[in-house]
């Protein structure tokens, strides 16, 4: 009984009637399907928020409508004994609206097997909370920095292009640098090969500017070359005394957090992460992606997409099984995760199919990095506990962002359609797009 309000044919009993009554009038959108994700009963409320993932189609098949957030739900969905919590709500990111218009949309899923072929699905709308969370997270971090472990800090001036223009003996106890060393380098110095680029130090500067304060978390170097978890704080400093002739500053305050970074990964892998993968979920990619949009239409500078698909991956989980599916996708993660840079983001943005994001990478710089993924994956082997080798190639697309892009999902489109045109040309290669 397929539809968005009560049913008024075959009304059994009394009872029944009062409790789909109930069902349709909950608050939380409820959703019972069988084990293929085929909707059988949708109340009102689940209407409403999967109504906007159907743009063209009809609310047919949970499973096609939440794939884009969460590519392996059909798999985890046919497990569990009757009775049995399948997902506990695990958060959904989703876009919806119009090419050029998209939003965020932030759905919490909770899954029930409720019997051997029939399954229940609670759906709520936490965009809101999340992004009150991801504020509270940024605030914490600011009250941290600047209000304990004094100890533990160095303060530096910077002028208003981010070079340092004022150093202390507590900069040089913490960090190791000597003051001729750093006069006049730009704040990058401080941070690990790979952690950042000049464009993000100018982004932050003029993040400082409109925010009153800018604050990030990451790899750092000692002059020495010994790496640290820390924190960087940039807040801007003699704005009312700025003159053309003399612009304003920043202070940059560095923090050596190292003990606190196993809760910040635990954080950030709860909230951000592809619980398979370990690699960017499709959320925040599309967040970063939109960020780094804003920031070339700003102050244009080179950023390209790459989008990667595991070849022939269907025949891996036919012949050897979804759970060895499961570990070529990891084992492919593990490629990424060891050949990108700190600043790049891979992310897994469905089944088998990923992307990353290169910010101030060029053509050639792109074409470097794609072709040194290709290579690696082409020559890495996955072998299984009964000794099985399974071998495994990606066809990758790359696109570059250009001033007549509209935005985000047209840059994807461009790196899909060069990505297919890969698979089409015999796999296991690269096209970049307009070539």
């Amino acid at each position: 009984m397929m539809a968005a309000s009560p049913p008024d044919e075959n009304p059994g009993t009394d009872e029944q009637q009062e409790l789909l009554q109930l069902l349709y009038a909950a608050p939380v959108g409820l959703v019972q399907t069988d084990d293929e994700g085929r909707i059988a009963l949708v109340n009102a409320a689940a209407a409403q928020l999967l109504l906007p993932l159907a743009i063209g189609a009809s609310l047919a098949n949970l499973f096609d409508l939440l794939g884009p957030a969460m590519p392996d739900l059909a798999l985890r969905a046919r497990s569990g004994a009757p009775g049995e919590l399948l997902i506990d709500g695990e958060a959904l990111a989703l876009r919806v609206g119009p090419e050029g218009r998209q939003r965020p949309l932030v759905l919490s899923l909770t899954l029930r097997r409720l019997a051997a072929d029939r399954l229940v699905a609670v759906l709520s709308d936490i965009t809101a909370q999340v992004e009150r969370e991801r504020r509270l997270r940024q605030n914490e971090a600011w009250l941290n920095a600047a209000l304990t472990g004094i100890h533990d800090h160095a303060a530096v001036g910077l002028d208003a292009e981010g070079r340092v223009a004022h150093w202390s003996a507590s900069a040089t106890q913490m960090t190791g640098f000597a003051h001729e060393a750093v006069l006049g380098r730009p704040a990058t110095i401080f941070h690990a090969g790979g952690a950042t680029t000049p464009e993000r130090l100018l982004d932050r500067l003029h993040e400082a500017r409109a925010d009153g304060w800018s604050m990030d978390e990451g790899w750092l170097v000692r002059a020495d070359g010994q790496r640290y978890w820390g924190s960087t704080m940039i807040v801007p400093v003699g704005e009312a005394e700025a003159t053309p002739d003399q612009p304003a500053g920043f202070s940059l305050v560095l923090r050596d957090i190292s003990d606190r970074r196993d809760a910040h990964e635990q954080r950030r892998r709860a909230s951000e992460t592809d619980h398979l993968t370990g690699l960017a979920n499709r959320r925040v990619f599309f967040e970063a992606g939109q960020r780094e949009i804003e920031r070339f239409r700003r102050a244009p500078r080179p950023l390209a997409v790459l989008v990667l698909d595991a070849d022939h991956f269907k025949r891996v989980n036919d012949q050897h099984g979804h759970a060895a599916g499961d570990e070529v996708l990891r084992q492919l993660a593990g490629v990424m995760l060891r050949s990108l840079r700190q600043v790049d983001v891979p992310a897994r943005i469905g089944g088998e199919e990923f992307a990353v994001l290169l910010p101030s990478t060029g053509l050639e710089g792109a074409r470097l990095v794609a072709e040194r993924l290709r290579r690696a994956m082409a020559a890495d082997t996955v072998t299984r506990a009964d000794g099985t080798v399974i071998r495994y190639t990606v066809s990758i697309g790359l696109a570059l962002m250009q001033a007549d892009i509209a935005g985000l999902e047209a840059l994807l489109e461009r790196a899909d359609r060069a990505l297919y045109a890969a698979k089409a040309a015999g796999r296991d290669r690269l096209v970049v797009d307009g070539e």
